[in-house]
Formats: structure tokens, sequence, C-alpha cells
């Protein structure tokens, strides 16, 4: 099969992949600038950056990228949340992507800015709601996903309900690590396909190597869910820590800087995925899609690698 470009309002992506946003700084401009430059959407996932770090990471993406196409992931549900918004139209950044709750008000921002926004929804109803309002594409994203979870229904129940739904460019997201996985969401009639944890094994993610090596090793059984302060619940890789939330056991957060605009308090979760991001994954979070475990070859090599990979996978299917 031979990938179709990826068309999100005035921007063209050569090979339909997005290179989903991870925060906190395990997606920087390295990684996005080095997705955008081998012809798929480079994501910097901005929560829980300053505006001046947002603002240095999308020139280094720029300055990698060559050309290519860049944009950030924000979550909603961050304090900051139109700081980075604001910051990110400043830098020019091509497109928006928004997850972890939902704005009305981003799209009207966007429209005044001349800057595509993307939500990421799991539901045909925020779909709808999304094109109503002006959302330049849909990425819509199934219980198979990393990170913060908005469904326990799968990307194969959802992505159909959303595909009937609306007339936009629908990216699929969750779970989808190799070939196979990209064919069957475009047959299904997708445009594209947003990818996260492969993208945790390439030489530019800014994780430490002990965050990365839990990828290496994951088992089907390493992958859990755990509740997360921010109201969603999240998908991990088993850790002590990790294992602590599974009991009730985490430590509570000493200190608070407000991070969240609505925080259960039940741990810190900022601090734990910093934690994880600088290699002490005993005392942190390491976030991965369900399938990590499908990953073959989990070598960590350069991003450009991968998705020629990708590219070669399906083109053989």
């Amino acid at each position: 099969m031979n990938l179709p470009e990826l068309k999100i309002d005035r921007y063209t992506a050569r090979v339909p992949i997005i290179q989903g946003g991870m925060a906190i700084r395990i997606s920087t401009g390295s990684l996005a600038g080095a997705v955008a430059a081998a012809g798929g959407i480079g994501v910097i996932g901005a929560s829980g950056m300053s505006f001046e770090e947002l603002a240095s990471e999308i020139k280094i993406a720029r300055d990698k990228a060559q050309g290519g196409v860049v944009g950030i992931n924000i979550m909603f549900a961050a304090r900051e949340f139109w700081g980075i918004v604001n910051t990110a139209i400043k830098e020019k950044i091509d497109l928006i992507f928004v997850g972890a709750g939902f704005s009305r008000d981003i799209f009207k921002v966007g429209q005044d800015n001349n800057t595509p926004i993307v939500p990421i929804v799991s539901s045909a109803r925020l779909a709808k709601t999304s094109e109503r309002c002006g959302a330049a594409a849909i990425v819509v994203e199934g219980k198979e996903a990393g990170g913060h979870l908005g469904t326990d229904r799968s990307i194969k129940e959802i992505l159909p309900e959303v595909l009937k739904a609306v007339k936009l460019p629908v990216i699929a997201a969750g779970g989808i690590t190799n070939g196979q996985d990209i064919v069957d969401m475009l047959k299904m009639g997708a445009s594209g396909v947003q990818i996260a944890t492969r993208f945790v094994l390439s030489e530019e993610c800014n994780a430490a190597l002990p965050y990365k090596q839990l990828y290496q090793k994951a088992t089907e059984k390493d992958i859990a869910v755990i509740s997360s302060p921010v109201g969603l619940p999240g998908r991990a890789i088993r850790s002590a820590f990790v294992e602590k939330l599974l009991k009730k056991e985490a430590p509570k957060p000493v200190g608070c800087d407000f991070c969240l605009k609505s925080c259960s308090l039940e741990y810190c979760i900022i601090q734990a995925l910093i934690n994880a991001l600088k290699g002490d994954v005993d005392h942190g979070v390491v976030f991965s899609g369900q399938n990590v475990w499908k990953i073959k070859d989990r070598t960590i090599k350069p991003a450009a690698e991968i998705i020629n990979e990708l590219v070669k996978e399906v083109s053989e299917l």
C-alpha cells in the first residue's frame, strides 16, 4: 500500500503520521523537528513548559524541520493553557493540538490568528462539536493510547462513528505501533494516524535512558491503568511508583505550584513525570500506549529511521 499525504488546512505532510505530543518534555523540539524533516508532523509536548522554554523549543524544531510541519500539544487542564497557546501563536507554530479537556474558545483564537486547531477527542459528539466550532481536523483517540485517557472504548469502535459525524480530516490514535496498524486505520477511512509510543525509542526523544529501557523491556503484563490528579485515568508501564498508585499508597504532594486548573492532590503528577523523564523511574510515572510490547525492534534509533520503517512496513502490505 502507498501512503497518502495528510492535509490539514494549508499544511501538507508527505507521510500521514503525526508524532503524538508527549509531556512532560518527552517530545521536545529535537524530536518534533526530526519527525517533520522526515515527512511527518512533529509535535512538541508543551504542557509543563514555561513560555520562554516553549519558544526556544519551537525554534529548535523549526531549525531541524527543513520546512516540515511542526505543532504543539497542550492539555486544556493545564493552568497556563492560554499562555502556552498565545506563546505558540506568537512563535508562528503551524498547528495546535488540544487534549485532556475541551475548549470552544480555542477555535475562535485559532481563527483570529490563522492558526489551525486540532482537538483530540474520543467521541463522535465532541468531534461534531469541534467541526461546528471551526476545527481544522480531528484526532480521535481510543483506549489503547498512552497518557491520559478520555474513553474506555477501542479506536476501532469510535473511528467509524466519528467518520460518519464529520467531514474533516480524521486522524486515528491509540495503540498504533506498526505498518499493519496504520493500514487498518487508513482502510477504515482515517486520513492519517497519530503515533507517540514508538517515538520514545528514538534518539531525539528527550527521556533518560532508564525511561526508554522500561519501554524496551515491557511485556503485555507490564501495562497498567492508573488514576491521575488531572481527573482522568492514565496508561503507564509498571514501576515501583505505579505499584504504589495501584495500591493507593502514593505519597501526597509536598507543596504545590498549581500547575493544573483542578487537581485531586492524590499525588503530584508533574513531579512523577519529571522524575521519570530524568531517569528515576522508581519514583515516577512512565506513560505508554497499550501495545508497546508489540514493537518488534525496540532498539533506540533516529526518528527518521522509525518513519522510514513504518513507511516500508506499509508498502509491503
